[in-house]
């Protein structure tokens, strides 16, 4: 029986190393491609190819198996469970794959996608441009029930070499870093409470002026420059949102 193929990972030294591993596997999964095998690779051979040792591993995979995402099974293997979401908590610690599997699962639908005056708020992040490549893009679990939409304003040199197709499999980020090979050196984060405007409310189905988690995601390439910037409008009833910091 073929083995799903996890996506490889550049390791940070500076944050945990199951949770780097988890992040990046539990990305993979939400992300995969719907005829792709649920076995996952035996715990020798993820741990080879992430370059961890098998106990840091062990630990990864219980953090999925504890999330509802994969099942392990004696003698069997592990397995991705056939109906795994990824579930309404939003942890980041500091990755980039942690952002990437915030962002993941769930049916992704892109909504429109072109060239587009920047507005107020997003033109100070692209000095010099007067607009951008913009995509909208509408999220809903399984079971169709919509959960977020975002929308994302991307450097036209950029958005000239995107594959419309892969938004609806990955997240931007995993776009720009994976397809296009940007080299992604930071990402900036603010998330605020406000209420649903009439097109959030009319896209995630909730009733005008609803709690919305409205989330503002800046990503800047290796030589400082914005390379996307993203706002995201969450379901204030499934989602929250976890910061944790780990001291040196």
């Amino acid at each position: 029986m073929n083995a799903f193929a996890p996506d490889s990972l550049v390791l940070n030294r500076k944050l945990p190393l199951w949770y780097q591993v988890s992040q990046s596997l539990r990305a993979s999964i939400l992300g995969r491609h719907p005829d792709a095998p649920l076995r996952l690779p035996t715990e020798d051979d993820l741990a080879r190819h992430y370059g961890v040792s098998v106990l840091t591993m062990r630990q990864a995979l219980k953090e999925l198996e504890d999330e509802g995402l994969i099942s392990r099974h004696r003698r069997r293997g592990t397995f991705i469970e056939p109906g795994a979401q990824r579930g309404a908590p939003v942890k980041l610690l500091g990755s980039v794959d942690a952002i990437v599997a915030q962002q993941s699962g769930g049916r992704t639908t892109v909504l429109g996608h072109g060239p587009q005056p920047l507005p107020p708020e997003a033109a100070e992040h692209f000095p010099g441009l007067t607009e951008a490549t913009a995509y909208r893009r509408l999220r809903c679990d399984e079971q169709g029930e919509p959960t977020n939409w975002a929308e994302n304003f991307v450097r036209p040199d950029l958005g000239a070499r995107i594959d419309v197709a892969d938004l609806e499999r990955w997240p931007m980020t995993k776009v720009l870093r994976d397809a296009l090979g940007v080299r992604i050196s930071r990402i900036t984060d603010t998330v605020e409470a406000r209420l649903a405007d009439p097109e959030t409310a009319r896209l995630l189905r909730v009733p005008l002026l609803s709690p919305i988690l409205h989330y503002t995601g800046v990503t800047y390439d290796e030589s400082g420059r914005v390379a996307d910037l993203v706002r995201i409008h969450y379901r204030g009833d499934r989602f929250s949102f976890t910061v944790t910091m780990e001291a040196p």
